[in-house]
């Protein structure tokens, strides 16, 4: 017969519930002592509480005791973590195995899921052994003739007493009658829920018995198996690890002892930090998140507890990301050129045609299991929303990786990283600066495949370089990077003809010196900056009228809806109409009609022609330019203008005025999850609800001085409500 835990108010519910579908296999067990005496396997609970290799089990108290400023930073990590674990509308995190080894576990609540029951076994394991308590599995059902567990109770193992056959043991007492309790449910999203919690304990917790027994062994042993992460369709999953505490040499975690840390371990498979770099992070992240809850970041380790890869998002990102995903720009400038700090980045752009950060860390390597981790951490910080286009450096590791991650992305090469490196590789080669004209045009004059494909063959053939390997490989990735095979890609006004600002966040402040100090020194500053500048600009663009250099109604139109830098890029077009003329119609299909558009291109003296192949359908006035200008640049081209004018549209179809551009769109810089579902009895899930709607009044707050006296109003006469409430209650 099996025994429910007496004075658990669920205990009749669950079995109601359940009814003729469920099964006992277990009785109650009694463990004593240091010697449970039964497996268990005996309850059928699998015996396979694997932990992946690079696991953050943290003894290190002593390092930081005392220190108020990292302990509210703990919690903080806590309540973000929950937060990300709770905003599953688009991704997984996945919260498996050793994700909860470290310090400090919050307290488990009604509500909490895990992704598999022995993660939740495992956290819960991780919690008692931090508190000085050791568990076990009371009692546990499955769906009857099936081996499926359905549904389980982990208690303290101070639980219940001894039988009455044991009362005359000579073993020492070991149990309490100890009520405190998890009970755990499949529900059916085929997650594990918490139903019930008991923390209080009637006994003294006892640390040293706890660490030796059987929960707190298995755990350990656990820990140095190694497990191959699941990947699924289209949102990847992540280990999510906690922090370590870093010890004082700053090499890594406080669990290698020193001796390990100089013979026995690989230091190619850890970060090359300095005396104290480790302690800088760690002090860096705990006092944003003092400032800022919705700061995240992620630490992967090594099996020796040793500092691998690092990566760290703000809440501004992580919201930015919502609104300028279709083209981001992974910057490894530092990786690539050996710097002192091997730094890495997410770089995006803004309303304003300038680089955002989406997210940055440092990295130890470059192969294909770092960049998974990376870009899996990166993915589910992002809510599982994968770019349109991403540009990154020529690397097969990273390729592969993008490949696995991002499989719906477009993935292209930076074109001027890969200019540069032909051009170094083929230094030695007679006539130089006429090759790198030839290169530059080759490349870039090219409107369709064959005509590339004709002028790269005779540049190779008239240069005598065809049996250079280097280029033979650049041509074979050329549908990567070279702009005619990219035209149906979005690049959203990112050049990738030309290294320029857009490109890398942190150019004009990190070089090949700069230290781990310095650089957490000033990147606070940095950003700030960076916010500034973009607050100005939205400033200016609202309250500021662009000088028209044309009569044109496009020209009028968009100066009244897009920000003040884009308005100019777009401006340059309208004027750049008068060298458009000799418009032919060549073919019609129905409302269909393809147009050819010449233009003069060159000096004035030594003006070229060159046509452009325009198509436009009069049923939707939709028009397409083999210049590809609005794919490559957010706007329509010159030709894609003449054209609407020829045909008599007086405005720019709303098609082709892209919202990233618009100055009147208001932008929130604070993540949203995209529902207002909120779990009632989840206080998690009512600090990210509250703190999200917060975030929006200030923001809305921060465009003028009215609106900051409404919205200080606002808050003054809410915080007075909610208090009225809570007197009401005493």
């Amino acid at each position: 017969m099996i025994e429910i835990e007496e004075g658990s108010q669920n205990s009749e519910q669950i079995l109601e519930e359940e009814g003729d579908h469920l099964e006992f296999n277990s009785n109650d067990l009694e463990i004593e002592g240091d010697n449970p005496g039964i497996d268990d396997n005996d309850l059928g609970i699998e015996d396979n509480f694997e932990l992946e290799d690079k696991n953050l089990e943290n003894e290190g108290h002593d390092l930081h005791e005392g220190n108020d400023l990292e302990d509210n930073c703990e919690q903080l990590f806590d309540i973000e973590y929950h937060v990300l674990e709770n905003n599953r509308d688009d991704a997984t995190v996945d919260v498996q195995n050793d994700d909860f080894l470290g310090k400090d576990y919050p307290p488990p609540f009604v509500g909490m899921e895990f992704e598999s029951y022995d993660d939740a076994y495992n956290y819960y394991n991780c919690y008692a052994k931090d508190l000085g308590f050791a568990i076990r599995v009371k009692s546990s059902w499955t769906k009857r003739n099936s081996k499926e567990k359905r549904g389980a109770v982990l208690c303290c193992n101070c639980e219940g007493f001894k039988t009455s056959k044991e009362a005359h043991s000579r073993r020492k007492e070991t149990r309490t009658g100890c009520l405190a309790m998890l009970r755990l449910r499949l529900v059916e999203s085929n997650r594990w829920r918490v139903d019930e919690v008991k923390l209080e304990h009637n006994h003294l917790f006892d640390p040293e018995r706890a660490q030796n027994s059987k929960s707190h062994k298995k755990m350990d042993a656990g820990a140095k198996r190694k497990v191959e992460p699941t990947v699924d369709v289209e949102v990847r999953t992540i280990k999510l690890y906690r922090t370590a505490a870093v010890d004082p040499l700053g090499y890594g975690s406080t669990n290698s002892n020193e001796g390990e840390s100089s013979q026995h371990v690989d230091r190619s498979k850890r970060l090359k930090l300095k005396k104290g770099d480790a302690q800088i992070i760690h002090n860096y992240f705990c006092q944003v998140q003092l400032t800022n809850p919705n700061f995240f970041y992620l630490m992967d380790l090594n099996d020796e507890g040793f500092l691998r890869n690092v990566f760290w998002i703000d809440y501004r990102s992580r919201a930015a990301y919502g609104y300028f995903s279709d083209v981001v720009i992974f910057d490894t400038t530092c990786l690539l050129n050996k710097y002192e700090i091997p730094l890495f980045a997410f770089v995006g752009v803004n309303q304003h045609g300038r680089s955002i950060l989406l997210g940055c860390g440092l990295l130890v390597d470059e192969t294909f299991e770092t960049y998974i981790w990376l870009f899996r951490a990166w993915l589910t910080c992002m809510l599982g929303r994968p770019p349109q286009t991403i540009i990154t450096d020529q690397c097969k590791a990273m390729q592969s990786a993008i490949a696995e991650v991002f499989p719906r992305a477009h993935h292209r090469f930076c074109l001027s990283h890969v200019v540069l490196k032909i051009l170094d590789n083929l230094g030695t080669v007679q006539d130089y600066e006429g090759f790198q004209r030839t290169l530059n045009v080759t490349i870039h004059d090219s409107l369709k495949v064959d005509e590339f494909e004709m002028a790269w063959e005779d540049m190779i053939q008239r240069f005598g370089i065809a049996d250079n390997e280097w280029l033979r490989t650049c041509y074979e990735d050329r549908e990567r990077w070279v702009p005619v095979y990219s035209k149906d890609t979005c690049f959203a006004g990112i050049s990738t003809f030309l290294k320029d600002e857009s490109t890398q966040f942190f150019n004009d402040y990190v070089n090949q010196q700069t230290t781990l100090k310095e650089f957490f020194d000033m990147n606070e500053l940095v950003l700030q900056k960076k916010y500034q500048k973009e607050a100005l600009d939205d400033f200016e663009s609202r309250n500021s009228s662009p000088i028209l250099r044309t009569g044109s109604f496009y020209e009028l139109q968009l100066s009244k809806m897009y920000t003040n830098e884009i308005f100019r890029r777009f401006q340059d077009e309208v004027v750049m109409m008068s060298s458009c003329f000799g418009i032919t119609q060549v073919h019609a299909n129905g409302p269909l009609v393809t147009y050819v558009i010449k233009e003069r291109q060159g000096e004035e003296n030594s003006r070229d022609i060159k046509n452009f192949e325009v198509m436009y359908d009069k049923r939707g006035a939709e028009v397409r330019c083999i210049c590809s200008c609005f794919n490559f640049k957010g706007y329509l081209c010159r030709h894609a203008l003449c054209i609407l004018n020829y045909n008599g549209v007086e405005e720019i179809p709303p098609l082709y005025i892209l919202a990233r551009w618009r100055k009147d769109l208001k932008r929130f810089y604070v993540l949203d999850s995209g529902s207002n579902n909120v779990d009632i009895a989840n206080p998690v899930q009512w600090f990210d609800h509250l703190y999200r709607r917060a975030m929006q009044v200030v923001e809305e707050g921060m465009i003028s001085q009215d609106r900051y006296m409404v919205a200080w109003q606002a808050f003054k006469e809410s915080l007075n409500k909610v208090r009225l409430v809570a007197e009401k209650h005493l």
